[in-house]
């Protein structure tokens, strides 16, 4: 009997051995499996962000991405990009605005993907100002200054005591200033750089005389003046030709830099995939041609 007890308890101890371990070797088969199967579906969801754009394509499906713009030139070379975006899976829908506060505002509320109106320091400033969370998802253009002869035909005639045009608000003298001193007729002050003002001249070998006006009338003064600086857009505006400027701001120069017009999206979302397929194409030979042939050097293409 006893043995027999033995015998039956000893059976039973291994089949609750064998159940202990048939379970831990079950809960660990489970645990490997949901790991493998969580690696897998991320795995899925990246290709699958990847190759989004090519399906979309192929199936006629596009994803509809709306970026903000200003009219000229934002908008119209987004008008330009539509077709490359189409091939890459995205139905660009632009939506224009004739301020500069509103799109950023309906970009932070999420109205908008993106928007394509501003350079760099004045998105640095609006989010400084407004608490927004918007950043540059590249860079795409600038709009160059140029000096236009007013009642001197070139640089090299100046005389003594010549009247300069330069913008009155203080971004846009500084860079009006540097643009100046970049041609040899002025310099300024170490360090002043974009926020320098006409006080910050140090050197001044034909006297100019600086004469700060509203940016948007110097184009109506350029013939009471010697020569003028002028904004980019107010040029357009006024039927100037940039290839009729005396001299325009170097794509490599400290404005360029600080001034390119930039790609805005929410932080966070730089990489998404349609943000990058738009980028590209904006930086793509087929644009920068666009931008060239469009703007004669109003609008410069950055690399």
């Amino acid at each position: 009997m006893r043995k027999n007890v033995a015998i039956l308890a000893a059976a039973l101890l291994a089949a609750s051995a064998l159940t202990a371990c048939g379970g831990q070797t079950t809960e660990t088969t489970a645990a490997d499996t949901s790991a493998a199967e969580t690696t897998a579906a991320e795995g899925e969801e990246t290709a699958a962000a990847e190759e989004k754009s090519s399906e979309a394509a192929a199936t006629g499906e596009l994803e509809t991405v709306t970026v903000g713009a200003s009219p000229a030139p934002h908008a119209e070379i987004l008008e330009a990009a539509k077709d490359a975006m189409a091939a890459k899976g995205y139905d660009l829908e632009i939506v224009e605005y004739v301020d500069y506060v509103q799109p950023n505002l309906a970009l932070e509320s999420g109205d908008l993907d993106a928007n394509y109106f501003q350079h760099i320091t004045y998105l640095e400033d609006f989010n400084a100002e407004r608490g927004t969370h918007l950043v540059s998802a590249g860079s795409i253009h600038y709009e160059p200054f140029g000096i236009y002869a007013g009642k001197t035909a070139s640089l090299e005639e100046l005389a003594d005591g010549a009247q300069v045009a330069v913008p009155n608000d203080a971004t846009n003298e500084a860079r009006a200033l540097l643009l100046l001193e970049a041609q040899g007729l002025i310099k300024l002050q170490d360090g002043a750089g974009l926020a320098a003002t006409k006080n910050d001249i140090v050197e001044n070998p034909k006297n100019l005389d600086i004469v700060e006006i509203e940016a948007a009338q110097i184009p109506r003064s350029l013939s009471s003046v010697d020569v003028a600086v002028i904004n980019g857009n107010y040029a357009i505006d006024a039927g100037l030709s940039v290839a009729d400027a005396l001299a325009v701001e170097a794509s490599d120069s400290e404005a360029a830099e600080k001034y390119a017009n930039v790609v805005a999206v929410q932080e966070g979302h730089e990489n998404d995939p349609a943000i990058q397929a738009l980028v590209e194409v904006l930086k793509s030979d087929e644009i920068k041609d666009f931008i060239e042939t469009t703007y004669a050097g109003a609008v410069v293409p950055l690399d």
